[in-house]
C-alpha cells in the first residue's frame, strides 16, 4: 500500500528524501538465469538508514520451512545504519522491498546491476552436490571431522559448546530443547554476519580475525580430544547431517526453487538407485556368461586332407578366373596386349588345362619320389641333425655295428644247425 518507486535494470536513481524501493520479479521462467541476482547499492556520504519491507506480515503464511526461518529471523533483524550497502535479490524470488531513512538532507545513489554469473550461487550448488554425494566417504574421514568441527565453531559457537557440554546434561528432553534455542540463536547471527559482513570486515578486521583464529583452534583442540567419530550410529547420523546440508547448500545456490526440487529429488533417486542398479549389473553378468558362445576349437589337417584342399580350391579359383575373362565386360584386347603366349591364354579361357604336359613332366622330374631336389633335402637334413648332435650319431654309429656283430654268425650258425 505503499508509494514506493520500481527498481529495474540499470537503474541508477538519486534521491535526499526518504523514500521506499520495489523490484517486482519476473515471473517467467528462463534457464539463463539459474545462477543470476540483480546487485542494489546504496551509496551516501552521511548515514542512513535502511529498512527491508516484507509483504508478509505473518510468518505462518510461509510456504516452505526456508521462507519460515527467513521471516522468523527477519523479525529480529535491526535496521542497519551506514553510509553504505548493498543487497543480492535472486531473480525468481518474492518481491524485495526496502525503505531508505536519509539523517540528513544529503542526496543518495541507488544503483542496480543485474550479474549474470553470481559466482557464491554457483559455488553453493557445486559444493551441495558435491557434499551429498561423498557423504558417506566424508562421514569416515578424520581430516574432514576436524574440519567440520572448526567451521562449526565459527558459525555456530553456542551449538558447539552445547555439544562439548553434552554430558553434563541428565536429560535428553532438556538438551533437545536447548539445542533448538542454540539453533535459532546461530542462524540469527549467521543472517546478521551475512547482512553486514562488509562492514564487519571494513571497520572491525583485526577482531573478525581474532574470533576466527581463537574459536577455530579451541575448537580444534576439543574434536582433536575427543577423537573421531568411531560408532556406527554416530556415523550415520554425521553423514544425514551433511546431506541435510547439502540439499540447504542446492536449495540456497539456484533462484529457480523448482530446479532445485528437481536436483534433490534426482540425487536421492540415484543414491536409492544403486542398489537395483548393482542387482541388475549382476545379473547381466550372469547371462552373459550363460549365453557366451563356446571357444573354437580348431582342427588340424593331415597332409593328405591338406593336398586335397590345395587342389580343389586351385581349381575353382582357375574355374572362377576363366568365367571372368569369358565376362563380355572383360578388356579382353587390353590383356592379349600385354600377355607373351595370347594363343596359351585363349587355349585356357577356352577350357585347356594352365599347365602343359612338358611342364608337368618337368615338375615331377625335380620335385617328385626320386628326384634330385628331394634327394638334396634328405641329405642336408640328416647332415645338419649330425653335425648337432654328434654323440647321439656315434651312439647310433656303435648301435649298428653291435647289431652287424650279431647278425654275422646267424648264417653260420642256421648252416651248422
Amino acid at each position: 500500500g505503499r508509494n514506493c518507486s520500481l527498481l529495474q535494470e540499470m537503474d541508477v536513481i538519486e534521491k535526499q528524501d526518504e523514500n521506499c524501493y520495489c523490484y517486482v520479479q519476473n515471473r517467467t521462467i528462463h534457464l539463463q538465469y539459474l545462477w543470476s541476482t540483480l546487485q542494489v547499492k546504496v551509496n551516501s556520504r552521511e548515514k542512513f538508514r535502511f529498512e527491508p519491507i516484507s509483504e508478509k506480515s505473518n510468518c505462518r503464511n510461509s510456504e516452505t520451512v526456508f521462507e519460515f526461518a527467513a521471516c522468523a529471523v527477519q523479525i529480529l533483524w535491526k535496521p542497519e545504519t551506514c553510509t553504505e550497502t548493498s543487497m543480492s535479490i535472486k531473480q525468481y524470488g518474492e518481491d524485495v522491498c526496502f525503505k531508505i531513512q536519509p539523517f540528513k538532507t544529503v542526496p543518495y545513489t541507488v544503483r542496480v546491476k543485474r550479474e549474470m554469473l553470481d559466482g557464491k550461487l554457483l559455488f553453493l550448488f557445486v559444493a551441495g552436490i558435491f557434499l551429498f554425494h561423498f557423504a558417506n566417504s566424508l562421514s569416515r574421514s578424520t581430516k574432514f571431522f576436524y574440519l567440520s568441527g572448526v567451521i562449526l565453531g565459527v558459525l555456530a559457537l553456542l551449538v558447539f559448546v552445547l555439544l562439548t557440554l553434552k554430558r553434563f546434561i541428565p536429560r535428553h528432553s532438556t538438551f533437545w530443547i536447548l539445542m533448538s534455542g542454540c539453533w535459532m540463536a546461530s542462524l540469527y547471527f549467521i543472517y546478521c554476519f551475512k547482512e553486514n559482513m562488509q562492514w564487519l570486515w571494513s571497520e572491525h578486521r583485526n577482531y573478525l580475525l581474532g574470533y576466527f583464529l581463537a574459536v577455530g583452534i579451541t575448537s580444534f583442540a576439543i574434536c582433536y580430544q575427543h577423537g573421531p567419530l568411531t560408532a556406527e550410529l554416530s556415523i550415520t547420523l554425521f553423514m544425514w547431517t551433511l546431506q541435510l546440508t547439502a540439499f540447504v547448500l542446492i536449495y540456497c545456490g539456484v533462484t529457480i526453487p523448482q530446479v532445485a526440487y528437481a536436483v534433490i529429488a534426482v540425487s536421492l533417486c540415484s543414491k536409492g538407485l544403486c542398489y537395483p542398479l548393482g542387482a541388475a549389473c549382476h545379473i547381466a553378468r550372469k547371462m552373459k556368461t550363460y549365453f557366451k558362445s563356446k571357444k573354437l576349437v580348431f582342427k588340424y589337417l593331415t597332409e593328405e586332407e591338406y593336398r586335397e584342399q590345395g587342389e580343389n580350391e586351385t581349381a575353382r579359383a582357375l574355374e572362377d578366373l576363366r568365367s571372368f575373362c569369358r565376362n563380355p565386360d572383360f578388356p579382353s584386347w587390353i590383356a592379349v596386349s600385354k600377355l607373351r603366349s595370347p594363343h596359351r591364354f585363349a587355349d585356357f579361357v577356352l577350357g585347356f588345362p594352365h599347365v602343359s604336359p612338358a611342364e608337368t613332366k618337368a615338375h615331377e622330374e625335380e620335385y617328385g619320389i626320386g628326384s634330385s631336389f628331394l634327394e638334396e633335402q634328405l641329405f642336408e637334413t640328416r647332415a645338419w641333425s649330425e653335425q648337432n648332435d654328434p654323440a647321439s650319431s656315434i651312439h647310433e654309429d656303435e648301435e649298428n655295428e653291435d647289431e652287424t656283430h650279431k647278425q654275422i654268425p646267424f648264417p653260420y650258425a642256421t648252416e651248422l644247425l
